[in-house]
C-alpha cells in the first residue's frame, strides 16, 4: 500500500475545476468514457503487433453502470488496464501535470470568445467536477500483473493499494457529490453519451443493475413463475461504432445517407443533396455536408454542423473551423488532427484550422459546380432552396464568390433560369432588370413582356446587398428595379417643338394639381397605349433609402439625405391622356388625381387616407358616366 500527495503549487485545484467548467459539466462523462475507447484500442494495436494476446472472439465495450441509491457511477472497460507504477506516472503524474496547466493558462478567461474547445485534455481529474471522491481499479495486460486500486476524495491526498479486479481492463467508480446528483439518473446519462459519444468506435452500454427484476419482493405477490417464458433480451449499445462519415463514399446509398440525416438532425425532410468530405493529405478531415432546404430568407434558424475529434463530439457551429456562411447547412466534421486545447481566438489565427476551413468552402463550390455542368436540371429545381446560401456565402467570402460566379443562376419573370451572361447574350448595354416583388410590380412586367422585354426575380433582402457585389465584381453591369426606368418600353423619337410645347402645358396642369413640387413629372411615349401613367422610382436613390432603413440607428441624424426619389410618366399614347386638353377644369382635376392614384396603386399601396379620397372620387366618376 503507498500513500502520497499530488505535487502541486495550490490546493484548491479541485474548486477551481468545479467552478471554472461549470457550465459543461457534463464532459465528465465524456472523458471518461472515451479514455476507456482508448484503452481498448491500444489493446488491439498491440494485439495486431504482437506485443498483447486477446481472444479473437472477445467483445470489447465500455459499460456505465448506474448505482442510484449507493449514488455511485461506475464507468468500467475491458482495455488495456494499468500497474500500479502506470496509475502513478500516468494519474498523478501526466494526468495531473496536464489539467493543472490547463487551469493556469485558461482558469483567468472569462469572456466567451476565449473558451475553450472541447477540453480535452482535461480527462480523468473532470471525473472530480461531480464527484467527492474517485476510485481508480485496474488490471493491466501485461502477464503476471497485480490489480491496483487508486482512491483520491478531492484533496491533495490519494492512496494507491492492491485492486480487486480479476480481468483485464479498468473501472472507475465516482461517487457522485451532493450536488450533481442529476448524474445518477438514467435518462441525464443517456442524454450525455448520446451527445457526445453517439458514434464511438467502441460499444457503450447503459446498465442499472437495481432495476434488474428480482423474484422475491415486499409486495406479497408470488412472482415465481410470472415470467418464467420471458427471456431476457439481448443489451444493445446506445451508439453507431461506424459513423457513416468514416465509409468510404462509394461504400454508401442514397438512402443510407438520408437515413443518416434523419437519425442526427430528427428532419424528416429530406436534404437536396450532400457532400461527402474524405481527405488524408495533407490534413486528416471526415465529413458530410447537407444541403436543406433553406427559404424565406434564413428560414429564422441556423442550420448545424458537429464538430467531432476521433468520432467524440465536441461543439455544435465552431464558426473558427467552418465558414460562417456554411452554417445554414447540416452535418458532421470530424477532425482527428485539430488542436482542441486552446482558446477560440487561437483556433482563429491557427494556419491549419485555416487550411481545414478554406478545403471544406472549396469542396463546397466544386460541388455547386459539378451539380450545375452535370445535372443542370436538377440544379434549378435546387435554387430556389439553396440560393440564399450562395448568396450569402458570395458576401462574406470572396474566394467562394470567384468559385461560383459562373454557376449562379437568376429565375426570370416567364420562370426560366439564366446565368448572368445568358441574360445579357446579345444585349448592346449591361443593364440587368430585376422585380422585387412579382406582385406589386405586376403592370410593369406586363408592359415588359408585351414589348418582348426580360427581368429576372430577386424577392430577398439579400438579393440587395448580392447585386451590389456583382455590380462592383463586374465591369459595366447595371441592375435596375423594373420601375426605376423605361428606357426600352418608350418611342425615343426626337420630338418636334409643337409636341414640346403641348407636353410642358400638360406637365403644368399636373403639377398644379397634385401640388408635390418634391415630384417629378415627365412625358414619353410608351409602346403599351393602355396605360395612361407609370410611377418610377430612382434605382440608387431607393437603395440608400433602403439601407437608411436597414441600418437606422448607425445612420441616425441622416434621414433628410435619403429620399425617394419618384417621377411620374404620362404617356402621350394614351387616349385618355390626350383626353385631358378637351375637358373642363373640373373634370380635368378629377381625371389627373384618377391617374396619378392608378400609377401609385401599381406601384405600391396606398395609405388609408388616399384610399378613401380615391373610392370617392371613383364613385364621382361613375356617377359622371350615366
Amino acid at each position: 500500500m503507498a500513500k502520497g500527495n499530488i505535487s502541486v503549487d495550490s490546493e484548491n485545484l479541485f474548486p477551481i475545476i468545479k467552478k471554472w467548467l461549470y457550465s459543461d459539466k457534463d464532459i465528465f462523462l465524456r472523458e471518461l468514457v472515451s479514455n476507456g475507447c482508448d484503452a481498448v484500442t491500444k489493446l488491439k494495436k498491440l494485439a495486431s503487433i504482437g506485443e498483447a494476446q486477446i481472444d479473437e472472439n472477445e467483445k470489447f465495450k465500455v459499460t456505465v453502470s448506474i448505482f442510484k441509491d449507493a449514488k455511485k457511477l461506475v464507468i468500467s472497460d475491458n482495455g488495456i488496464g494499468m500497474t500500479a507504477e502506470e496509475i502513478d506516472k500516468y494519474i498523478n503524474q501526466i494526468a495531473f501535470s496536464g489539467a493543472s496547466d490547463f487551469l493556469s493558462k485558461y482558469k483567468e478567461e472569462d469572456d466567451k470568445g476565449s473558451q475553450i474547445i472541447g477540453h480535452f485534455g482535461l480527462g480523468f481529474y473532470s471525473a472530480f467536477m461531480v464527484a467527492d471522491s474517485v476510485e481508480i481499479d485496474s488490471l493491466s495486460y501485461q502477464d503476471g500483473a497485480k490489480a491496483a486500486k487508486w482512491t483520491c476524495d478531492g484533496s491533495m491526498e490519494f492512496d494507491l493499494t492492491d485492486g480487486d479486479r480479476t480481468e483485464r481492463g479498468t473501472t472507475i467508480t465516482l461517487n457522485i457529490a451532493e450536488d450533481s446528483e442529476e448524474f445518477l439518473e438514467e435518462s441525464t446519462i443517456r442524454q450525455i453519451l448520446h451527445k457526445y459519444c453517439a458514434f464511438l468506435p467502441i460499444e457503450i452500454y447503459v446498465e442499472v443493475p437495481e432495476d434488474k427484476h428480482e423474484d422475491h419482493c415486499d409486495c406479497g405477490h408470488d412472482h415465481d413463475h410470472e415470467h418464467e417464458d420471458d427471456t431476457p433480451s439481448e443489451p444493445k449499445p446506445i451508439n453507431n461504432t461506424t459513423p457513416l462519415w468514416m465509409k468510404k463514399p462509394s461504400e454508401c446509398t442514397d438512402e443510407e445517407y438520408k437515413e443518416f440525416y434523419r437519425n442526427v438532425f430528427m428532419d424528416f425532410n429530406e436534404p437536396l443533396f450532400w457532400i461527402h468530405l474524405n481527405v488524408d493529405y495533407p490534413f486528416n478531415l471526415k465529413g458530410i455536408l447537407y444541403f436543406p432546404k433553406i427559404n424565406h430568407e434564413f428560414a429564422g434558424q441556423e442550420g448545424q454542423i458537429k464538430l467531432y475529434n476521433n468520432q467524440v463530439f465536441v461543439a455544435d457551429n465552431v464558426k473558427e473551423v467552418i465558414p460562417e456562411f456554411l452554417m445554414l447547412l447540416k452535418g458532421v466534421i470530424d477532425c482527428p488532427d485539430l488542436p482542441l486545447n486552446v482558446s477560440r481566438s487561437f483556433l482563429q489565427n491557427d494556419g491549419y484550422v485555416k487550411k481545414i476551413s478554406s478545403h471544406i468552402t472549396k469542396k463546397v463550390a466544386d460541388k455547386l459546380t459539378s451539380i450545375y455542368n452535370n445535372e443542370r436540371e436538377n440544379y434549378e429545381k435546387y435554387w430556389d432552396y439553396i440560393n440564399i446560401f450562395i448568396k450569402y456565402g458570395c458576401l462574406r467570402d470572396e474566394k467562394f464568390y470567384e468559385k461560383v460566379k459562373d454557376v449562379i443562376i437568376y429565375k426570370d419573370i416567364d420562370g426560366k433560369y439564366l446565368t448572368l451572361d445568358e441574360y445579357l447574350d446579345g444585349k448592346e448595354e449591361k443593364d440587368v432588370y430585376y422585380v422585387s416583388d412579382p406582385q406589386t410590380q405586376s403592370q410593369y412586367i406586363n408592359m415588359f413582356k408585351n414589348q418582348g422585354l426580360n427581368a429576372v426575380v430577386l424577392p430577398s433582402m439579400m438579393d440587395t446587398h448580392f447585386i451590389s457585389l456583382v455590380e462592383m465584381k463586374q465591369t459595366g453591369v447595371k441592375f435596375k428595379r423594373i420601375d426605376s426606368a423605361i428606357n426600352d418600353i418608350s418611342d425615343n423619337t426626337e420630338k418636334d417643338d409643337s409636341t414640346k410645347e403641348q407636353e410642358e402645358k400638360l406637365i403644368e396642369k399636373f403639377k398644379n394639381e397634385i401640388k408635390d413640387d418634391t415630384l417629378k413629372i415627365e412625358v414619353q411615349s410608351l409602346k403599351d397605349d393602355s396605360i395612361p401613367a407609370v410611377i418610377l422610382l430612382g434605382e440608387q436613390s431607393r437603395r440608400m433609402q433602403e439601407m437608411y432603413k436597414a441600418y437606422g440607428q448607425q445612420m441616425a441624424g441622416m434621414a433628410d439625405m435619403f429620399h425617394d426619389e419618384f417621377t411620374l410618366v404620362l404617356n402621350s399614347n394614351n387616349s385618355l391622356i390626350k383626353k385631358i386638353d378637351t375637358l373642363n377644369d373640373e373634370d380635368a382635376n378629377l381625371v389627373i388625381d384618377h391617374v396619378y392614384d392608378l400609377a401609385k396603386i401599381s406601384h405600391s399601396p396606398l395609405p388609408a387616407e388616399q384610399m378613401t379620397k380615391f373610392i370617392e372620387r371613383s364613385n364621382k366618376l361613375l356617377e359622371k358616366l350615366f
